[in-house]
C-alpha cells in the first residue's frame, strides 16, 4: 500500500476550532488511521448478492474498532508495541469505506507535550487537567507522557536530552521517533504558559472518541439483545456515564495543602454552623448531625419500625421543612405510603384510613392534613428492586430539572438488586449495593439514609437487643455507613412489657459524635414514631 502524506495543520484548535498560525514544526509521518465505523448497521442494503463494497459484508456486520489506545481493540502487526518492532508512526492495514477519523488534534497533542519538556509547572498542569496516556490520539505521544511524569514523580529533570536518554534505555526511543521527534515537541509549542489550554484541547478530543466507543458499544449490546432490556439499559447509562465523566480532571483540585485548610476553617469561624438534616427526633439531631455525602443506615429485624423511621424522615424533611426528598420504596407501593403520610399527618388510625372507614372528625382531619401536605416535594419511586444504576439515573433526572433531593431514602438494603455482574454470592451483592449508595451520596452531594435487616441471631438473645454484627450478608454495610441507627423495641416480642410503647434507636456508630440511644414513642397506629412527652 502506498504510503500518504498530508500537509501538517495550521496548528492547535482552541475550544471554537479557530487554529494559530504553525511554528517551524516537523510533522513527522500520520499515525495509523485509527477509525471507527460509527454507523453500523445503519447502511441500506446492498444488491449483490447481500455483500457489502468489494464483496465485503455489509455494514451491519461489520464494526471497525480503535487500534491500540482502545479499550475496544486488538493489536495489530503496526503497532510496534506489542510486537516488539516497527515504529508508533506506521499507517494502519487498509481501510473500508465510509470509515470516519474520530475526533483528535496532533498539533494540540504536540503543544502539550513540548510544553511538559520546557516546563515543570507545565507538567503539574497538564496533570491536574486529567491528560493520561490515554488521552493521546497517536501512541507514541501516550508512551513520552510516560516517561515525563516518570521522571516528574522521581524528581529528575525532564527535557529533551533527558527524555531521550530515558526512551533510549526503555529501548523505545526509536518507536517514537526517535530522539530528533522531541525537539520538534519543543519547537511546536509557542510558550509553555498556554500547555493548561492545550490540554484542555486533548481532553476534549478524548472524551468525544470515548463517547463514540461507548455509543458502539450501546449498539452492540442492542442487537445482541442477550439478558432482560432494563439490564440492557441500566448498563447503557453506566456506559455513557463512564465516558461522560472521563478527563474531569486529575484530581488535584481536590488536594489542599494543610495551610490552605487552616485558612479556609478559620475564614469560617464567623460564618453560620453548616445546616444539618433537619431530623423528627430532638435527641437524635443533637447527637447524629446527618451532612452532604453520608450514609446512613436504619437497622432491624422485620416489623419492628424501619419503614415508620424512615418515611417519619422523609415526611419531617419534605413536609415540615419543604426540602426535595427522593424516595425509593420497595417495601410498599405509592397508594400504601400515601396512607400512611395521611394516617400520620392527619392523626387517624391507618386501619381506618385504609379501609376507609371513618369516624368522627376523622374527615376533617384528612382534609386539613391534605392542606398542609400539598405541594410537598416529596418524589416517590416504588419500582421493584432497584440498583443504583437506576438511582443514579432518577437522581440526573432531578438535578436536571433543579430538583435534586437534599436526602435520598432507600427501603430497604437488601430487596436492592445488584448491577454489576451475575453469578457473585449474595454477599458479594451487598457490599456492591452498600458501596454503590455511598458513591451516590458523594457523587450528588446528597445524604443517602436507607433501611437494612438485621440476622436472626438478635432473637436468640433474651433481652433481644440489636448488634452491630447482627447486620445481615455483609460488613462493608458498617464499614461504608457514616451512621447505624439500631432499632428495638420491647413490646414486640412481649406485648405487656413495661416499657410498651416505646422504641430505642442505638447509635451504633457514628463518625461525627457520640455512641448512645435515644428512646422515642413508637405510635404504630399512626404509622409514626414521636419525642417521648410530646403528648399526642
Amino acid at each position: 500500500m502506498q504510503r500518504r502524506h498530508r500537509a501538517p495543520p495550521a496548528g492547535p484548535a482552541d475550544a471554537r476550532g479557530r487554529r494559530r498560525p504553525p511554528g517551524p514544526v516537523r510533522v513527522p509521518p500520520e499515525p495509523p488511521q485509527q477509525r471507527q465505523e460509527v454507523g453500523a448497521g445503519l447502511d441500506p442494503p446492498q444488491h449483490n448478492g447481500g455483500r457489502g463494497a468489494r464483496g465485503k459484508a455489509p455494514a451491519a456486520a461489520r464494526i471497525i474498532q480503535f487500534r491500540r489506545d482502545s479499550p475496544m481493540s486488538v493489536p495489530t502487526q503496526h503497532d510496534g508495541m506489542e510486537d516488539g518492532g516497527g515504529s508508533l508512526f506506521d499507517e494502519g492495514p487498509e481501510t473500508v469505506p465510509f470509515e470516519r477519523v474520530p475526533p483528535n488534534d496532533l498539533e494540540g497533542e504536540q503543544c502539550v507535550l513540548g510544553g511538559m519538556l520546557l516546563s515543570k509547572d507545565a507538567i503539574g498542569e497538564v496533570n491536574e487537567a486529567g491528560v493520561t496516556n490515554e488521552a493521546y490520539y497517536r501512541p507514541a505521544h501516550g508512551v513520552i507522557h510516560d516517561a515525563i511524569m516518570d521522571m516528574y514523580g522521581k524528581g529528575q529533570p525532564a527535557d529533551p536530552i533527558t527524555v531521550a536518554a530515558y526512551l533510549t534505555k526503555s529501548g523505545d526511543i526509536e518507536r517514537i521517533g526517535g530522539a530528533s521527534y522531541l525537539h520538534t515537541l519543543v519547537q511546536a509549542v509557542p510558550t509553555a504558559a498556554n500547555a493548561a489550554y492545550y490540554a484542555e484541547i486533548v481532553v476534549e478530543r478524548f472524551k468525544l472518541r470515548r463517547l463514540i466507543e461507548a455509543g458502539t458499544r450501546i449498539v452492540q449490546m442492542g442487537y445482541a439483545a442477550e439478558g432482560e432490556v432494563s439490564d440492557i439499559v441500566n448498563a447503557a447509562q453506566a456506559e455513557m456515564q463512564a465516558a461522560a465523566q472521563l478527563g474531569a480532571g486529575g484530581g488535584l483540585e481536590r488536594v489542599s495543602d494543610l495551610d490552605d485548610m487552616l485558612e479556609e476553617y478559620l475564614v469560617s469561624m464567623d460564618a453560620p454552623p453548616p445546616e444539618r438534616l433537619p431530623l423528627p427526633y430532638a435527641d437524635l439531631q443533637a447527637m447524629l448531625p446527618m451532612e452532604p455525602g453520608d450514609l446512613v443506615v436504619i437497622a432491624a429485624r422485620p416489623a419492628i419500625g424501619k419503614s415508620v423511621v424512615l418515611l417519619d424522615i422523609a415526611r419531617h424533611v419534605a413536609i415540615k421543612h419543604r426540602m426535595q426528598v427522593l424516595m425509593s420504596s420497595m417495601e410498599m407501593s405509592r397508594p400504601q405510603l400515601m396512607e400512611r403520610i395521611i394516617a400520620a399527618e392527619a392523626r387517624v388510625p391507618l386501619n381506618r384510613v385504609k379501609d376507609r372507614h371513618y369516624e368522627n372528625d376523622d374527615r376533617q382531619r384528612i382534609h386539613d392534613a391534605a392542606l398542609t401536605i400539598g405541594g410537598a416535594p416529596l418524589v416517590v419511586d416504588d419500582g421493584p428492586a432497584a440498583t443504583t444504576v437506576q438511582l443514579r439515573s432518577r437522581l440526573r433526572w432531578l438535578q436536571a430539572q433543579g430538583r435534586l433531593p437534599r436526602v435520598l431514602v432507600v427501603d430497604y438494603l437488601q430487596i436492592m438488586k445488584a448491577s454489576g455482574k451475575r453469578g457473585q454470592n449474595r454477599t458479594g451483592e451487598v457490599d456492591e449495593i452498600s458501596r454503590g449508595l455511598k458513591e451516590l451520596a458523594g457523587e450528588f452531594g446528597i445524604i443517602v439514609i436507607t433501611a437494612a435487616q438485621l440476622n436472626r441471631e438478635v432473637e436468640k438473645r433474651e433481652d433481644k437487643k440489636p448488634m452491630m454484627a447482627d447486620l445481615r450478608e455483609s460488613g462493608s454495610i458498617e464499614a461504608d455507613a457514616n451512621a447505624v441507627i439500631l432499632l428495638h423495641r420491647p413490646d414486640a416480642y412481649d406485648k405487656e412489657h413495661e416499657r410498651a410503647g416505646e422504641m430505642d434507636l442505638i447509635i451504633g456508630k457514628n463518625r461525627q459524635g457520640p455512641t448512645d440511644t435515644v428512646t422515642v414513642a413508637f405510635q404504630g397506629h399512626y404509622a409514626r414514631a414521636r419525642d417521648l412527652g410530646t403528648g399526642f
